[in-house]
């Protein structure tokens, strides 16, 4: 049985551990066992690879650091949990889809403990909530003609990744209780005007350590074949 290491780094800044998932990923052998990093970043916005400058509204004294990851530019900071699952795919036995399916459905089932019903949006990786009633259980349905994109929704957890040589870095980030104001100054994964919301804006007082303790569990459970 392929075995998933966890280890809770804390609070560590993001370029240094960016720096360590790149070494680990490119030292690691075919029996090298993976590992789950569990972390909280100081105030940072990250780019992906395809993100454009624009989508950067107005930083500030925030730091922007370009990345490899997927996707566009997003937001880390305190109050936010951070999940880098570093997995060896082929030895795992499953694609990137079915990875990002599986990573999905982890934060879907972690709100789903504290009582939070997260959706996915095709197209869209992430999970996201109702912001009229984030407790409601029925299904989204498509938007109605005029709709701005994401009507009604809040994005409450980022998803991007790199895959190199069927190993994965980057990951996911589920927000807890942050600062939301950072979120103004970019339009967050490349969308102008989405909301973003934390568990604590839909009414949720959870600490980001209990969120960190269920969303490893369902992480393990799910990205262990």
């Amino acid at each position: 049985m392929t075995l998933l290491l966890r280890r809770d780094l804390g609070r560590v800044a993001y370029e240094p551990t960016y720096a360590a998932m790149q070494r680990f990923t490119a030292e690691r052998g075919p029996h090298t066992l993976d590992e789950l990093w569990l972390c909280e970043h100081p105030p940072v916005f990250t780019q992906g690879l395809a993100g454009k400058p624009d989508h950067v509204l107005a930083p500030g004294e925030i730091p922007v650091v370009q990345t490899n990851r997927g996707g566009q530019v997003t937001y880390h900071g305190p109050g936010q949990v951070v999940a880098y699952p570093l997995i060896d795919l082929q030895r795992a036995g499953y694609y990137v889809k079915e990875y990002v399916y599986r990573m999905e459905e982890a934060v879907i089932r972690t709100l789903a403990h504290f009582g939070v019903t997260g959706h996915r949006v095709a197209g869209a990786p992430g999970i996201y909530v109702r912001m009229d009633d984030p407790f409601d259980h029925a299904a989204l349905t498509g938007p109605r003609p005029g709709d701005r994109p994401f009507a009604g929704l809040g994005k409450i957890s980022a998803l991007g990744i790199k895959v190199h040589r069927h190993r994965t870095y980057h990951g996911l980030a589920l927000n807890v209780a942050m600062d939301l104001e950072p979120y103004t100054r970019i339009n967050p994964c490349g969308h102008a005007g989405l909301q973003t919301v934390d568990l604590s804006t839909i009414g949720v007082s959870v600490e980001p350590a209990a969120v960190a303790e269920v969303l490893s569990q369902q992480l393990i459970q799910r990205l262990v074949p």
